[in-house]
């Protein structure tokens, strides 16, 4: 199994944030084929600055898929393209990084 992850720093108005980012993006996004799961966390305010620098996480999104290869073919498709293009549109690429994981089972 595999997770792409998004990591994005608190935005200046968070509220509004929160609006676009559950109100257009997260309902685009899920529509993605192929994915399993997905989990939304919000940062609890305690934080050490670190390797973010200055940054305070506030918001990470972790959308699981079975491998890399259906990962990599989600997206290719339209409802990934959509909620990329929306992501832009919301002011979340200015906030967000973004990775992905194998997770590692019975290590």
């Amino acid at each position: 199994m595999i997770k792409y992850i998004a990591l994005y720093r608190r935005p200046a108005d968070a509220d509004e944030f929160d609006e676009k980012y559950f109100g257009s993006h997260l309902p685009l996004a899920v529509r993605t084929p192929g994915l399993v799961r997905q989990e939304i966390a919000r940062v609890q305010r305690t934080f050490v600055p670190g390797f973010l620098g200055d940054s305070e996480p506030y918001l990470i999104a972790e959308l699981y898929f079975e491998s890399a290869a259906a990962m990599k073919e989600a997206f290719k498709s339209p409802e990934w393209q959509a909620s990329g293009a929306n992501l832009t549109e919301i002011g979340g690429m200015d906030l967000v990084a973004m990775f992905s994981a194998e997770v590692v089972e019975n290590p």
